[in-house]
């Protein structure tokens, strides 16, 4: 008898792991059915959806949580990721700024290099000065 209270309490522990993870082939881009995959058919897995997703008295508002939850989550997740591509492209066009503004400090006679390589190096034969120049006005501007 013990065995069988045994098993069927690990059964009933088992059933909402297994829901937390849509299954294979569910639509991942449709919260909803996302949803619906996690929700189950079966008494034990709504029960422990309900529990999970319920902020009512009854729990039965439950599938809308989670739909929403869901939704907000992958417009955070989208948000984050156009708020890092946008600091991306800002970077690159600093850097880009930078290094011309460099390229035109630096000059093409030997004279002006030499005063360059001076100015903004600062390793032992002063040839980091191109990039500490660019680093510099990243930083800058």
């Amino acid at each position: 008898m013990k065995i069988l209270l045994t098993i069927a309490a690990l059964l009933v522990l088992a059933v909402p792991a297994a829901s937390a993870a849509p299954p294979a082939g569910t639509d991942s881009k449709n919260p909803a059915k996302v949803c619906k995959a996690e929700r189950g058919t079966t008494a034990q897995s709504i029960t422990a959806f309900d529990d999970k997703y319920g902020k009512n008295a009854n729990k039965k508002n439950a599938f809308g949580k989670c739909v929403s939850a869901k939704a907000q989550g992958e417009k955070d997740e989208k948000d984050e990721k156009d708020e890092k591509d946008e600091a991306e492209e800002d970077e690159e066009k600093n850097d880009t700024e930078a290094a011309k503004k460099c390229k035109s400090e630096r000059g093409t006679t030997a004279q002006s290099m030499a005063a360059f390589n001076e100015k903004h190096g600062t390793n032992k034969n002063k040839k980091n000065a191109f990039g500490k120049c660019v680093s510099k006005h990243s930083k800058s501007g």
